[in-house]
């Protein structure tokens, strides 16, 4: 093609790609126009339905409007046993106690069932469950993944758990509670600094070997898929596909936390109640820092030497590479030579500095730099007579390197080595203060000035060790962080992160490559949202400002995002199919004007997460019951229009702390703290949510009831069918601890017989008693497993047997462990 016809394609994409025929947009930034979830959220009217009585809450108005255009009539209302075990199952991810569901039964009053939602959301047990749904969103885990020779503990990540935990126990406002994840360091907290643990959820993510930019990535895509359901990470390496999202702005947010860091000393949530333990914590973390920095002492010291002391090497390395144009190759000359490739750079830069400036410590080297190798004969001579002449050149280079004819610019570079070397050394003899003489003390100049080549800052130090060195300084970093996430003593602090004190804007690296950096962008907010006239953050890093951007009323994604979690939670399936990714990819709402109403109501009403689940959990949606209607399934058989209640399983957590409830073993006595074993031969008895979650090696039994990967940000679970999960029932010591536990609680005061304690068994588990066939079973299985030899010391069949009864012949199969 000519150059005009390929200037007018690039003007027609740049207009937006739109079709010559109509004169109408196409491409990302056109249909993001008119997606659903990118347009202003605008509440709704609630619509008028026929069934006028049926609605409890607005709620049910959206969802009868649908039902009765399809012609279709909502499910009857549950029963009480039915409502109290799934509202208590929801909020708390516990059972009722049959005294609890007792009482419910025969409170015939009107606002009984309003009573028992607001016992459940002032129950501590609320947070300890909707925080774990929160922390499969934060990607929540103990460890960092692999980090080769680290301490792959994070030794306060608990912090961030407990956080999550008390937050929503305190309904504190959801877009108070996202602020304080991406910016608590930027707020006013006053005296009470627990705050600063929100921030775990930009630093509890992978490590990707601790390469910075990998965890960058990770941190935007948390952000941003589990905030505002946007996939931004897809533009790291080019323009999103398919939503309205060019890399320029992937690279604005990659801005905004490339200038942030978390610090070494992490802060400490208060003082007020420091562990008893704490005093010998201190005086051990003293003796393990100590040996790192007497350690770390020893060795910089060595490393600054050798710097120093090869001087002539660097600068011979730096004329070398000054002939090479590709950087790799340059860099590959150092590692030859075994020197730093950056160390040589400063080095070259300097000189090219220092030449223009005609300094008098380097005259001698750029002039004989310039001689040809094959000219160094007796020729030499003349150029050293006039540079000793030269008043300009420095008083001791004539006298070390011009002392002799060099027969070579290898000789040269060895004689301004010695002159260094030997500068360096009367220096340390000296004491460490100025040296008198004024010729000596501007050569030390050149070794310990700030910016000179041969003075790295401390952290740049680390790069230069050897490999022994760089191992045992990872080992004595790992002995103090190991102390931190185990001692008992250890004070409770925060993973937090702080701005730089010099923010940097973004620099877009071309298809992702760091090595090949493009143009400068502002750190700035999406334009998706902001619009094209937003402005670039201007307070620090911008994390505060990108904050309060994605926790704007007038943002449409991020209550759309947290409405539609919350519905999954409470139905088993989202209003958006795709939790984390509200793109034009994205499925359409089933409900989207009850999406809206939701969204909108939720952000008048001060953000409350509680005030939510009571508009939700209060609905006669919510409690209808589940029970199946073949007419109405060959009409919405996914039951997408919510005409019955959809069953549901319990998850791992609610599982396993089912099982320890029902026992009488859960430990509910204390909140919070360190995470605890809940796997191995002497497991814990605290709530799953306190179990120690490895991302590197995630127990098995985790991912057998399909826990979520701590890996990424989790939009939902799935839910399997697998044989490992019966046999964990069947088989795990923990499940037959539990049936043991579970026999003797079940076992009434003063009664005798089999059918009082099966009576007893089904108030326990299911907080109801059972019905005639239920304790004809019972029986029926206790006679049969007496039938079947026991294994000592246990002869009672209550003890050991376990048994289901075929439907068709009434016939008992019994398996035995």
């Amino acid at each position: 093609m000519s150059d005009p016809q390929i200037a007018d394609l690039e003007a027609w994409v740049k207009m937006g790609a739109p079709d010559p025929r109509t004169n109408t947009a196409s491409g990302p930034q056109a249909t993001a126009r008119n997606h659903w979830a990118f347009k202003p959220i605008v509440e709704p009217p609630v619509p008028v339905v026929k069934m006028k009585r049926w609605p409890a809450t607005p709620v049910d108005n959206f969802i009868l409007s649908r039902l009765e255009a399809k012609s279709i009539k909502p499910s009857p209302q549950a029963d009480k046993r039915t409502v109290i075990r799934r509202a208590t199952y929801d909020l708390t991810g516990l059972p009722p106690t049959p005294e609890e569901t007792d009482a419910f039964e025969k409170d015939k009053s009107p606002g009984a069932y309003s009573a028992l939602i607001e016992r459940l959301l002032a129950s501590p047990r609320y947070g300890e469950r909707w925080g774990r749904y929160w922390l499969d969103v934060a990607r929540y885990a103990d460890t960092k993944g692999y980090v080769f020779e680290e301490e792959r503990r994070y030794p306060y990540a608990y912090t961030y758990r407990d956080y999550v935990i008390r937050s929503f126990n305190e309904d504190l406002p959801f877009n108070r509670f996202i602020i304080e994840q991406i910016a608590a360091d930027q707020l006013d907290l006053g005296g009470d600094k627990r705050a600063l643990a929100a921030l775990g959820y930009l630093t509890l993510g992978r490590r990707f070997l601790n390469n910075q930019n990998d965890i960058i990535d990770d941190r935007i895509d948390v952000v941003s898929r589990g905030l505002m359901g946007l996939t931004v990470t897809c533009a790291r390496c080019h323009d999103h596909k398919f939503d309205p999202i060019p890399t320029k702005d992937y690279y604005s947010l990659h801005g905004v936390f490339a200038s942030s860091h978390e610090s070494g000393e992490k802060p400490l949530l208060g003082t007020n109640s420091l562990p008893k333990e704490y005093p010998q914590y201190v005086e051990e973390r003293a003796k393990r820092q100590k040996e790192l920095d007497t350690f770390k002492l020893e060795k910089q010291a060595e490393v600054f030497d050798k710097l120093r002391h090869h001087v002539g090497d660097y600068l011979l390395a730096a004329h070398d590479a000054a002939k090479l144009t590709e950087k790799g190759k340059q860099e590959g000359l150092a590692r030859e030579r075994k020197l730093d490739p950056t160390v040589v750079q400063r080095w070259k830069d300097r000189l090219s500095e220092w030449q223009t400036a005609t300094n008098g410590i380097f005259i001698a080297w750029s002039a004989l730099a310039a001689v040809p190798t094959n000219q160094f004969t007796d020729e030499i001579k003349s150029i050293v007579e006039g540079l000793r002449s030269n008043p300009s050149v420095h008083s001791l280079v004539k006298m070390v390197v011009l002392a002799e004819n060099p027969a070579s610019l290898n000789s040269v570079a060895e004689n301004y080595s010695k002159l260094f070397a030997d500068i360096d050394r009367k220096w340390k003899t000296a004491g460490g203060s100025s040296l008198t003489n004024a010729d000596e003390e501007s050569l030390r100049q050149i070794l310990y000035g700030d910016g000179m080549p041969a003075n790295l800052p401390i952290g740049e130090l680390t790069r230069l060790y050897d490999v022994p060195t760089a191992q045992k300084v990872r080992a004595l970093q790992r002995k103090l962080d190991e102390l931190d996430a185990t001692h008992d003593g250890a004070p409770p602090r925060a993973m937090a992160l702080f701005d730089n004190d010099t923010p940097q804007p973004g620099r877009v690296f071309k298809r992702g490559n760091p090595s090949n950096p493009g143009p400068e962008v502002p750190r700035q907010f999406l334009e998706l949202i902001a619009g094209p006239s937003r402005k670039p953050f201007e307070k620090g890093s911008g994390r505060l400002e990108l904050a309060q951007s994605i926790a704007s009323t007038n943002n449409p994604l991020t209550a759309r995002v947290l409405i539609n979690r919350v519905w999954l939670h409470h139905f088993g399936q989202p209003l958006v199919s795709t939790p984390s990714d509200f793109g034009v990819r994205a499925d359409p709402p089933t409900h989207p004007e009850l999406l809206d109403y939701l969204a909108a109501r939720f952000m008048a009403g001060g953000w409350s997460m509680k005030t939510l689940h009571r508009w939700i959990m209060l609905s006669s949606t919510y409690q209808q019951r589940s029970d199946d209607n073949p007419k109405f399934a060959a009409i919405d058989p996914s039951d997408q229009l919510l005409w019955r209640m959809n069953r549901r399983r319990l998850d791992f957590e609610a599982m396993r702390d089912t099982m320890l409830a029902m026992a009488g073993k859960l430990d509910l006595s204390s909140m919070g703290g360190h995470a605890v074993d809940i796997v191995g031969t002497n497991y814990s008895a605290r709530r799953t949510i306190y179990g120690f979650i490895d991302r590197q090696n995630l127990p098995g039994l985790f991912r057998t009831f399909d826990f979520a990967s701590p890996d990424t940000t989790s939009p939902q679970r799935f839910n399997t069918t697998v044989p490992q999960q019966a046999l964990f029932l069947l088989n795990s010591p923990f499940a037959v601890d539990q049936t043991r536990n579970l026999l003797t609680r079940a076992t009434p005061p003063n009664q005798s017989g089999d059918v009082p304690r099966i009576r007893a068994l089904y108030e326990v588990l299911f907080q109801r008693p059972p019905d005639r066939d239920e304790i004809r079973l019972g029986e029926t299985f206790l006679q049969q497993q007496q039938k079947v030899p026991a294994p000592a010391p246990e002869p009672s069949a209550w003890q050991y047997g376990f048994g289901s009864l075929d439907s068709s012949s009434g016939e008992l199969k019994t398996f035995t462990p």
